[in-house]
């Protein structure tokens, strides 16, 4: 009689806890990046980073700059999953996936801009500069992210 094993699930709640690190990971250089801007240049960009004035119930929280750093930590995680899950379908090259995050990260920065409408800590929908900084660092954040998954992809510690 052969006893049947079970799948391997641990070794893909491994690879989602890595591609969740690497998320992170990459979320906390964007956001040094976002709040050594805002300090240099004066524009608002790491409050709109962080913001959450219009997002019911989370809006309620009296949440310190931690407590918001760590909900953009969040996001960034679930982003990093998301891409790992993505490319273990598609299974491209590295290069490809590296702008393939570029590319989901900076739509990601696009639809995220707007919400400076829904607040007056946040830059103006007009300033330029904002949108430059903005946009570079969601690009350089998707650059890091994709590299990184590369980087567990070439390891053998990834999805694909």
């Amino acid at each position: 009689m052969r006893i049947k094993r079970k799948p391997d699930n641990g070794g893909l709640a491994r690879a989602l806890a890595l591609a969740a690190a690497v998320g992170a990971g990459a979320g906390v250089l964007l956001g040094l990046y976002m709040k050594a801007v805002q300090q240099l240049t004066g524009e608002t960009v790491y409050t709109l980073l962080l913001n959450i004035d219009y997002i019911t119930l989370l809006n309620e929280l009296a949440l310190s700059e931690l407590g918001e750093f760590a909900l953009h930590l969040v996001v960034s995680a679930l982003v990093g999953i998301g891409l790992a899950l993505a490319f273990r379908i598609v299974r491209w090259p590295v290069v490809q996936q590296t702008y393939a995050a570029i590319a989901v990260s900076l739509l990601i920065g696009l639809a995220l801009f707007p919400t400076t409408l829904l607040s007056d800590r946040t830059p103006s929908i007009e300033s330029g500069a904002a949108w430059s900084w903005w946009l570079v660092g969601h690009a350089v954040y998707g650059w890091v992210l994709g590299e990184l998954l590369g980087l567990l992809k070439r390891k053998r510690r990834y999805l694909c």
